[in-house]
């Protein structure tokens, strides 16, 4: 394992959905990956997630999901950008989603869009 908790973790939830595996364990989290979890739950990609503090580890429970993956390196994308970035990482339009960290926190491409803000490039799924 690296040193990357948010790549571990989706690479961890990408092979237990090729296993189909309905949950998964991870046993390292950070407050980053809590927060893309909420924006996958929202989306619909995983169905529940539960947090043990005791052991710091998360069991996931997967749901409509075909990819996940972190984007490395993790660029640094301007308001402008957001669309060429779509284009190379989601494989269709209105199919998938990026989450981007902005100033204002953590926001699906949709929303980065909308309030007109660039970021970095976190991680998709779809």
């Amino acid at each position: 394992m690296s040193h990357d908790v948010v790549a571990d973790a989706l690479n961890m939830i990408k092979n237990a959905k090729k296993a189909r595996k309905e949950t998964v364990r991870i046993r390292r989290i950070s407050n980053l990956l809590i927060e893309i979890l909420k924006i996958m739950k929202q989306k619909g990609a995983i169905k529940k997630y539960k947090i043990n503090s005791n052991e710091k580890s998360v069991e996931i429970t997967i749901g409509d999901l075909s990819n996940c993956n972190a984007i490395k390196p993790r660029f640094t994308v301007d308001k402008n950008d957001i669309e060429k970035y779509r284009r190379r990482y989601l494989p269709a339009r209105n199919i998938g989603t990026m989450i981007i960290s902005t100033n204002k926190g953590l926001l699906t491409h949709e929303e980065a869009q909308e309030e007109k803000t660039g970021g970095c490039l976190i991680a998709y799924f779809y």
